[in-house]
């Protein structure tokens, strides 16, 4: 049950938080975007959420949840990893105006993601280390 809620958890976070924050004039109807970066915005938006739609599935219709974890941990890890590369290709988790949503000082998709990614992957080894 552990590693069901850490997964719908995380679901929770890139399939809809994720969204619900990005269905804006910051991000999908900014100005200051190209339209091919629009795009890739809701291509990216659209992806996540229907991997979460069908991790959730899985997880509570078919009892399946090492591929749900493992989609998952795909998602979040990759922005993570994004967000640790960004300085290589000159990404940014600021606001045109400068600005920067956090908590605590830390960048809420870093807090986010961070706490979900470590969540799942505690829940798997905890289960795991039922299992043997």
């Amino acid at each position: 049950m552990l590693k069901k809620i850490a997964i719908t958890f995380s679901v929770l976070l890139y399939a809809i938080a994720v969204p619900i924050l990005e269905i804006n004039d910051t991000h999908i109807w900014n100005p200051d975007w190209t339209p091919h970066v629009r795009i890739h915005e809701v291509w990216q938006l659209l992806t996540n959420t229907s991997i979460g739609i069908f991790c959730l599935w899985l997880v509570w219709f078919k009892g399946e949840t090492t591929i749900s974890a493992l989609l998952s941990a795909f998602i979040m890890g990759g922005f993570l990893i994004a967000f640790f590369l960004k300085e290589g290709y000159g990404g940014s988790m600021q606001y045109l105006d400068g600005s920067e949503k956090t908590i605590f000082g830390i960048n809420i998709g870093v807090l986010g993601f961070g706490v979900a990614f470590a969540f799942l992957v505690l829940s798997h080894l905890i289960t795991r280390n039922k299992r043997l």
